[in-house]
């Protein structure tokens, strides 16, 4: 596969899954954080606004890999 048809694939698949990422995040949020002491909360809301990356690193690496000749 191209490296332009990678980053097409890569890009639909990262759109897909941020959004139901954030709908699951969500809806931690509203049920258990919301319950919880503020730096218990503070501390979810940054591992759930930044654990997100971690999936994606392989998919951007798949998408960035050169075209094999």
């Amino acid at each position: 596969m191209r490296q332009t048809h990678r980053k097409l694939v890569g890009t639909v698949v990262m759109i897909v899954f941020v959004c139901v990422y954030a709908l699951v995040a969500m809806a931690l949020a509203q049920g258990r954080i919301t319950e919880a002491s503020k730096p218990v909360q503070t501390i979810a809301y940054i591992v759930l606004g930044l654990i997100w990356v971690l999936p994606l690193l392989p998919l951007i690496k798949w998408m960035e890999r050169k075209d094999e000749i």
